[in-house]
């Protein structure tokens, strides 16, 4: 059985690297706007038999059940490792033979990403990885079993999986995926997703909310850093 992973952390917490620029309250909004041009392209993508989602904020939970997704209900979050494994193991006990961890933070990720992904999948033990633009961080991780190595999301952790994988004797692959290697941390990747053709709906109107669109416009498709306003003062 095949499944995708969705954590998610308290989005009234969310994208502090981008506290120096933006308020909690605008980072949080473009968390949801992201969050939901991700789950647009979940519920239409191909070739998972279930779909599970771990996490303790209540507005993940409630989307989540309305879809008839799987919950994994957390009472307190650690760290996204730690969720993740928690959530493989779960999964694993219910019969997922191979689980895709992709995080909500890919807001120009489609259908055809998602589908492609469990089309790359090989015999276990294996995986497959996106790997971060920066080619440092893990975007995307699938593993034949769930639990074949435990995750080390954070700083590094795209050579960390692989010497895991490698450690345990599984084939690793490396999927190259624009769109699913910008994930938005900082500002540099809402400098680079703001310069997009191709972005969704939420995310896209967000921006033109909060002034980033209208600036890449100006300045001819690229932001100028000093645009963004420090955090505190509204969208």
């Amino acid at each position: 059985m095949k499944a995708l992973l969705i954590p998610v952390k308290d989005l009234r917490n969310a994208k502090q690297r981008l506290a120096p620029w933006l308020s909690q309250s605008d980072r949080t909004e473009l968390a949801e706007a992201m969050f939901d041009d991700f789950c647009a392209a979940v519920v239409r993508a191909r070739g998972m038999d279930r779909i599970f989602l771990i996490s303790n904020y209540e507005p993940a939970i409630d989307r989540a059940q309305k879809f008839g997704w799987d919950v994994i209900r957390e009472t307190q979050q650690h760290s996204e490792s730690a969720s993740v494994d928690a959530a493989s193991r779960i999964c694993a006990g219910r019969g997922v033979t191979s689980l895709a961890r992709l995080p909500i933070d890919l807001p120009l990720t489609t259908p055809d990403d998602i589908t492609s992904i469990f089309e790359a999948m090989r015999p276990a033990p294996s995986a497959a990885i996106v790997p971060s633009r920066s080619g440092t961080g893990t975007n995307m991780l699938l593993r034949t079993p769930p639990p074949l190595f435990p995750s080390h999301f954070g700083p590094n952790s795209f050579p960390k999986h692989l010497a895991e994988a490698k450690q345990c004797g599984a084939e690793c692959i490396v999927l190259r995926n624009e769109r699913l290697e910008l994930d938005v941390d900082d500002l540099d990747d809402l400098h680079v997703l703001t310069a997009r053709a191709d972005l969704p709906g939420a995310t896209r109107r967000w921006l033109e909310r909060a002034g980033f669109r209208n600036a890449a416009k100006t300045a001819g498709n690229a932001i100028p850093y000093e645009t963004a306003r420090p955090a505190g003062e509204g969208v």
